[in-house]
């Protein structure tokens, strides 16, 4: 699974202005270890989650085309590649119920891969899925991670810095836009949020999560892998190759309507709104943009998110070779260092 690395996680805070919140501004998984007894928790199908769970829902993507026209352009229309950003973690729980204590809320997220030629599903894949918990941090990486909590410093530096600083550095700044898409090493032992699971004879897949939070130069968004030709073993899934790394994003609705709810609306950070992020490529259901259903009302009932994911299964795309948009620093900075989850 993977995350933002938080290089810049100790000078969010501080980038925040005195006019306190302003997200509510108007617009390859190789190896899983498996969980112990227990962990794979069962959740209901997609189906049956996505029928009329909750009274007055709200879909928040509608496809222009029918549902024929639309399946079939899945097929030609490969779903986004993306970073993979640097706190994913390889070797993580084999599960559905991600949640663990973390409070949010409730999110099920119901996918499908197919093969992008073929239309046909894809069997027995193994899915990642890993993101930020509501206050935007990441498991794994707690202390890289910028988080939502705090606000700008209450007691501002005394005294003038005096002096020239030597030293100073010469040449052309770093590629890679301000910190690029590198992969760091965990740094704790959480795992919250990430899990695996395998596709059924429909290619389908449900895991159980809460609703990201955000957090600074990111817009809300969860991260995935989708692996294919290994073999499921007593150790998890071992050998093939990552056939697509992605992101799922969620409209600007269904997030201004999370940040009423607590813990969320807690959070003192500046939120990136979908159209702002530059890793988000603004091709709707392709780009990893979700369908949602939930009660427009109170959305603190809980959530459904589908989608449909058209992959390359003979293709690789680890996500570590992305390349970082032209202007995008900010982005970049917060995907390597925030947690580009």
């Amino acid at each position: 699974m993977t995350g933002n690395s938080g290089n810049t996680a100790n000078t969010a805070a501080a980038d925040e202005g005195p006019q306190g919140p302003r997200h509510k501004r108007d617009l390859t998984r190789r190896k899983v270890v498996v969980a112990g007894a227990g962990a794979a928790v069962a959740v209901g199908t997609a189906g049956a989650l996505a029928a009329g769970a909750f009274a007055g829902e709200k879909g928040g993507t509608k496809p222009a085309a029918s549902a024929s026209a639309d399946a079939g352009e899945a097929c030609y229309r490969l779903t986004s590649e993306t970073t993979e950003g640097p706190y994913y973690i390889d070797a993580d729980k084999l599960r559905r119920d991600i949640t663990e204590d973390k409070e949010g809320i409730p999110l099920t997220l119901a996918l499908k891969v197919i093969d992008s030629e073929t239309c046909k599903p894809v069997v027995n894949a193994a899915v990642d899925i890993w993101h930020c918990d509501a206050l935007g941090i990441y498991s794994g990486y707690e202390s890289l991670s910028t988080g939502g909590g705090g606000g700008a410093p209450t007691d501002a530096p005394s005294g003038t810095p005096t002096g020239t600083p030597t030293d100073v550095p010469t040449g052309e700044p770093p590629s890679g836009g301000g910190g690029g898409g590198g992969h760091e090493e965990p740094t704790d032992d959480e795992r919250y949020l990430r899990g695996t699971w395998r596709t059924d004879r429909q290619g389908r897949v449900t895991f159980k999560t809460v609703f990201p939070g955000w957090y600074r130069g990111r817009t809300v968004h969860i991260h995935t892998k989708v692996h294919v030709n290994g073999e499921w073993t007593d150790a998890g899934y071992e050998g093939g190759n990552t056939c697509h790394t992605g992101q799922f994003f969620f409209d600007e609705e269904s997030v201004l309507a999370s940040a009423e709810v607590e813990p969320y609306s807690t959070s003192t950070t500046e939120r990136t709104t979908l159209t702002e992020d530059t890793i988000y490529d603004q091709s709707g259901v392709q780009g990893g943009l979700l369908k949602l259903k939930y009660d427009q009302k109170n959305i603190a009932r809980g959530v459904v998110g589908s989608i449909t994911m058209a992959v390359e299964p003979d293709a690789t795309h680890e996500g570590t070779d992305d390349a970082v948009q032209p202007g995008a620093s900010t982005t970049a900075s917060a995907e390597a260092s925030a947690s580009s989850s």
